[in-house]
């Protein structure tokens, strides 16, 4: 490109904060850091969600109800109509019809600016009002070009906005960024193409620049199909390269956590063979697999980062109490993190159980403990007479000192948040060493998400259950039937098994859960007198919950009355049945951890999904699956085509897995071949890898170092 050296002065840099743009001010600059907009080049990246065809005018007279059109025509007569509210009513023709525009907010000038006789150009959704046409709050301007001339020279932007940020405003802003991004030029140009000519030739991609220019400003004509649902060509250029960006981002990571520090955690190996031999049960082959990779890792002096998933049940607890030990028979200690007390409480007695009879002190740091008690626990945590700690996201606060913290172990890390995960992981740095880091998740996820979502973690599959486990069997029921599913729960109870029953909302008020599930058991004593029933809900203090959990696992609670609480952790062999009510209200991962409470000993299990009418096609697609399905991976390939992989992986928390440009399940076939350019790339143009990562994520990547 030519010198602009001795030209106008040019606009911002692409990489100057977007306030430096014109009509930028402090309130707009707010505005924009909602959607993430700060620099000049974010407003590139964000790109529109559908596009509107404003480059014809449309005859009045060929209108129909539920079109999207441009019209133009003189205002014929304009009154103020008063009723239940008070709305201006504008008449405009053309020669070939009439249509109203009716406006209910309207201010005196805008009444005097739509006089008769005045031409207007408008557009807006078109609605069958009572025996005619109507437009109701439409765009509009005053016509100073003949009727017939292309309204706009392409098709228009609708944004992603929030509150306050007008669609008018965020084009003007683009338009301005575009300008920018045509006066850079040479190294310095954040556009400039940084992938190698090879790939670009193997999968046909678009230049950067082009694709840009072209999805902000799609020319008449442009296929609005494949644009709307992503398969445009110049679409999935960009989405091959922001896939591209988060591969080379989580290689980096892992590169960067192999050159840190960790304790080699390498003893005898006695305490985890005593453990081992002495569980009433012998592990499966694929636990005993997992254990020696996590062994192998810990005997290394960088961080181990391994994610071990397992479907529900499959032992993933057995797993983390060998590395425990390995960890404690090497010199260190280990901090074991859930998401819930009940999780936690449900980790420490596992623990404390297989662990004190091999001489390992293993301690509660529950959210709640106070004074003496919580004192007595602090402290031997710090002076490392504690080697095992237990708890939620009470391990983190402040006032918790690891003596030697050499591995932390993360159960369904998904649901901590970054900086959370972050600060836990921090706690173990001494002397410029980290702990090692395992990862647990019953939440199986697909090929294509861990290629991109956990690039940076070697991965373990518990793909095997314990031997003696039953299948259950799924029913789906009406709330019509409740009589039938409490004749069920009887007759299980009168056999000597015991049984769940889940309460689920809508609303996400933990009050109202309870509530809930409070008048449920309650109902529940009365249709089933003779039956002990239990109630088990979040607000309970944690002695509570204790001694109702002690009943239900004793005998003495035939029925568990529970909101979703229960949803991991809870083991109880002799629960032989599930029912869960309002279960259309559930994901499906959510529903097959629940399901996965029950079949966990000798006996024949089922699990009921009682719904409400009518059930929604979603509602009943999501059931039938569980229904159909036992299998926690083939679950979770439902699970992501139906809720998308933010519920799946919890990437709505701040994290190195959000998007802008590339859909997870959508361009899943693009991963694939984004790995091998990773790997090209990091060979053979190491140059090029930090500013691609810079391009498409900015600072994010010091959240993936959790």
């Amino acid at each position: 490109m030519a010198s602009r050296a001795s030209g106008p002065p040019e606009g911002p840099a692409l990489s100057s904060p977007v306030g430096r743009l014109k009509r930028v001010g402090a309130h707009m600059e707010e505005l924009l850091a909602r959607l993430e907009i700060r620099t000049v080049q974010d407003l590139l990246f964000h790109l529109p969600v559908r596009y509107q065809d404003r480059t014809r005018v449309t005859p009045i007279g060929a209108l129909q109800a539920g079109d999207e059109a441009v019209i133009e025509g003189e205002v014929l007569l304009t009154e103020v109509r008063y009723g239940r509210r008070r709305m201006l009513l504008s008449r405009l023709g053309d020669g070939t019809g009439a249509i109203t525009l009716r406006f209910f907010h309207f201010s005196a000038r805008q009444q005097e600016g739509l006089a008769r006789g005045t031409r207007l150009r408008c557009y807006g959704e078109v609605r069958g009002g009572p025996g005619k046409l109507e437009m109701a709050h439409p765009e509009y301007a005053h016509a100073d070009v003949a009727a017939g001339r292309a309204a706009e020279p392409g098709l228009t932007p609708i944004y992603p906005v929030t509150a306050g940020l007008r669609q008018s405003s965020l084009r003007g802003l683009v338009a301005q960024a575009l300008a920018c991004a045509d006066a850079a030029d040479g190294e310095d140009d954040p556009l400039r193409e940084l992938l190698p000519a090879e790939v670009i030739a193997r999968h046909g991609l678009g230049p950067l620049r082009a694709a840009l220019e072209y999805l902000h400003r799609p020319p008449p004509g442009a296929d609005l199909q494949a644009l709307l649902d992503g398969s445009h060509p110049l679409r999935q250029r960009l989405a091959f390269e922001e896939l591209l960006a988060h591969q080379l981002s989580l290689r980096a990571l892992r590169a960067g956590m192999q050159h840190h520090r960790a304790p080699a955690l390498a003893g005898a190996g006695a305490l985890r063979a005593r453990f081992l031999a002495d569980l009433p049960f012998a592990p499966t082959a694929a636990q005993r697999r997992v254990i020696g990779e996590i062994e192998a890792d810990l005997r290394r002096p960088h961080p181990m980062q391994r994610l071990v998933q397992g479907d529900v049940g499959s032992g993933k607890t057995v797993v983390a109490a060998a590395a425990v030990l390995q960890a404690v028979e090497g010199g260190g200690q280990a901090a074991v993190m859930a998401p819930t007390e009940l999780l936690a409480e449900q980790h420490y007695r596992n623990l404390e159980a297989w662990l004190r009879p091999l001489g390992v002190e293993v301690v509660h740091l529950a959210g709640k403990a106070k004074g003496k008690a919580r004192e007595r626990t602090l402290e031997a945590v710090r002076s490392g007479a504690a080697a095992v700690a237990v708890g939620t996201h009470a391990l983190f606060q402040q006032d918790v000192v690891f003596a030697a913290l050499g591995l932390v172990v993360v159960d369904e890390q998904h649901r901590f948040g970054v900086h959370q995960r972050l600060a836990l992981r921090e706690k173990g740095r001494r002397g410029g060493r980290y702990p090692h880091q395992l990862i647990m998740t019953a939440t199986p996820i697909p090929r294509t998400l861990m290629m991109t979502a956990y690039a940076d973690l070697d991965c373990s599959i518990i793909d095997e259950l314990p031997p003696g486990r039953q299948p259950v069997t799924t029913v789906i029921v009406s709330e019509a039937r409740r009589a039938e599913v409490l004749e069920r729960v009887r007759e299980v109870c009168r056999r000597g098994q015991q049984a769940y029953w889940v309460c689920t909302l809508i609303e996400e008020s933990e009050a109202l859960q309870c509530q809930a599930a409070q008048e449920t058991s309650e109902q529940l004593r009365e249709a089933l007198p003779g039956l002990a029933v239990g109630l088990l809900h979040g607000r309970m203090k944690p002695a509570e919950k204790e001694t109702v959990m002690a009943a239900f696992k004793a005998g003495a609670v035939q029925l568990l009355v529970a909101t979703p609480v229960i949803e991991v952790g809870v083991d109880v062999p002799n629960a032989g049945l599930m029912i869960i009510e309002n279960a259309e209200r559930l994901g499906l991962a959510q529903l097959h951890q629940l399901r996965g409470r029950v079949g966990r000993g000798r006996e024949k299990s089922a699990c009921v999904l009682m719904y409400h009418s009518p059930l929604s096609e979603r509602g009943r697609l999501r059931l039938a699956a569980l229904r159909d399905s036992g299998d926690g991976f083939e679950i979770a390939r439902r699970d992501l085509e139906m809720r998308g992989p933010g519920e799946i992986l919890g990437i709505r928390q701040a994290g190195i897995a959000r998007l802008r440009t590339a859909d997870l399940l959508r361009d899943q076939g693009l991963i694939p071949a984004a790995a091998q350019c990773a790997a090209l790339l990091l060979e053979h143009y190491p140059e090029r890898v930090d500013p691609l990562i810079r391009r498409w994520l900015g600072d994010r990547p010091r959240y993936g170092a959790v």
